[in-house]
């Protein structure tokens, strides 16, 4: 399990894929930073948000921030939707920082033409470099919950055991973030990131 984050401040970065939901993942953190007290800059600075490009979103929070950019070597946390995605941004994360990734595959465009292999051995090669990471197959847990559609929702409760805020203000947040019918499903998908992260 990772290092929880201060409360002064910290730079979380969510990496993935368009469609998969990562703009109400930024959301969610971020209306709950706001919420309790921190400035909070918030930007998707990569990728295409279309379906299949790469998308990148910085959450910077803090007494006061002056730009959403994290540099490289500079990210607390790496909220990473595929496994491509978070070897590409892996030198974003700081020492001793951690990476919370969906163990899934999503081929990128080259591979899907031929033109490359996706790789083998990824979250592996990852931990023998002794980075932190907190992995679950967040599509199948989100599954159980009721939608595969709340897979962001899934890493949401596996990173919610590092931010210093109960689960009773993060339902809040959800409740008042998600539209009332898909409710109940993200409810279940964050109790079982939450659960999985908690081990």
């Amino acid at each position: 399990m990772g290092e929880k984050l201060s409360n002064k401040q910290g730079s979380i970065m969510i990496v993935g894929v368009g469609g998969q939901g990562t703009l109400l993942a930024s959301r969610l953190i971020g209306n709950i930073l706001m919420e309790n007290g921190y400035d909070v800059k918030v930007s998707e600075v990569h990728g295409m948000s279309q379906r299949g490009g790469s998308v990148v979103t910085y959450v910077r929070y803090g007494d006061q921030v002056a730009s959403p950019v994290i540099n490289r070597g500079e990210a607390d946390i790496i909220l990473a939707f595929e496994r491509l995605e978070a070897a590409r941004w892996l030198s974003s994360l700081k020492k001793g920082g951690t990476l919370i990734v969906s163990d899934q595959r999503i081929d990128p465009m080259p591979v899907i033409m031929g033109a490359a292999e996706y790789p083998e051995g990824i979250l592996e090669a990852i931990r023998a470099k002794g980075v932190d990471v907190i992995s679950a197959d967040a599509i199948e847990l989100a599954t159980q919950a009721g939608s595969s559609k709340a897979a962001n929702v899934v890493l949401i409760g596996m990173l919610s055991n590092l931010m210093p805020f109960s689960e009773s203000e993060w339902k809040a947040v959800i409740d008042r973030t998600v539209p009332p019918k898909f409710l109940e499903i993200n409810e279940k998908a964050f109790a079982l990131g939450r659960a999985i992260a908690a081990r």
